[in-house]
């Protein structure tokens, strides 16, 4: 099931293993945006990272997170890999 937001792009995706905010008929959840962003990746360069994504969608996701912090802050911490899983030649690249 989806549940619309007050956000044009933005949808809650309950068919998710833990319903979470998602890029309406895609897949591409928000943290996914938020965590390139807040790495340095500029919105427009998300649009050749994400490249089934348009510059509106990508904004919209940003808008989202700016509402919504601390939640997807938590999905975020949620989903983090342990650093013991990752390979030790990748774990100064964070």
């Amino acid at each position: 099931m989806i549940t619309k937001t007050n956000h044009p792009h933005i949808v809650i995706d309950t068919t998710l293993s833990e319903p979470e905010p998602v890029i309406a008929c895609t897949k591409t959840r928000v943290r996914a945006i938020v965590e390139k962003w807040r790495l340095g990746s500029h919105p427009e360069e998300l649009t050749m990272q994400f490249p089934h994504l348009n510059l509106a969608q990508i904004f919209d996701a940003l808008s989202y997170y700016m509402e919504n912090q601390n939640e997807i802050h938590e999905f975020v911490r949620k989903n983090r890999v342990p650093d013991e899983l990752i390979h030790p030649s990748l774990r100064n690249l964070k």
